[in-house]
């Protein structure tokens, strides 16, 4: 990439369709035709692809920043990984995240997009972004259930605040710290793994199932 081009990441930015600039969230409808004409699954045509596309500078971005979910913590670490291997290609641009004229550098861009790994996996800090990418990532490749539990209660205090009680039918219970490890223990793979990376989104859309299953006891 030459110095300063600029980068659209989000559609929700890019209102310019006359400017010439790259488009990485047109990388969605790349998977969907491809769907489309191959007679797949969305879902296939995306597992069987990604592995090939992030060995890409811009594949490598896409699916770290804006990549289908679930962002398990076995699946982000490999999307962090790819995007650390091509960081010298990719650190000349100018990127337009979800921020109207708001221009990202490459950190800037990691830390809005992926500052949640971040802060779940190397609490501790770092020299650089890139330095603790490099530590969370390594860690989530390696963690196991338990390490992933601990992170997300580790996380929850941060988490929490953010959820509306308005939705809430047993706050009481699902906003109880102490009560989330044994929830968490109980909880089947398929709906662990996609909290595992610790993801704020992710787990605030647990709390609030948890909460509508507490209504059918």
């Amino acid at each position: 990439m030459a110095p300063d081009e600029v980068v659209f990441t989000h559609e929700v930015v890019d209102f310019q369709q006359e400017r010439p600039a790259w488009r990485l969230h047109d990388y969605w409808e790349t998977l969907s035709g491809l769907s489309d004409t191959l007679g797949k699954s969305y879902r296939h045509i995306n597992a069987s692809h990604e592995p090939v596309v992030r060995e890409t500078a811009w594949g490598a971005l896409f699916f770290a920043i804006c990549g289908p979910a679930p962002d398990s913590a076995e699946r982000t670490a490999p999307r962090i990984k790819a995007v650390l291997h091509s960081w010298d290609s990719l650190q000349h641009g100018r990127y337009l995240h979800k921020k109207l004229n708001t221009f990202l550098d490459l950190e800037e861009l990691m830390t809005a997009a992926c500052g949640w790994a971040m802060d779940a996996w190397c609490p501790e800090g770092g020299d650089s972004v890139r330095s603790r990418l490099e530590v969370a990532s390594e860690r989530m490749a390696r963690a196991t259930r338990e390490n992933c539990v601990e992170a997300i209660l580790r996380q929850l205090p941060q988490i929490l605040p953010f959820t509306d009680r308005k939705l809430l039918s047993h706050p009481e219970v699902v906003m109880d710290l102490a009560l989330w490890r044994e929830h968490l223990d109980t909880m089947d793979a398929s709906k662990f793994e996609r909290i595992s990376g610790v993801r704020p989104g992710w787990v605030l859309e647990a709390l609030y199932r948890w909460d509508r299953l507490l209504d059918l006891h």
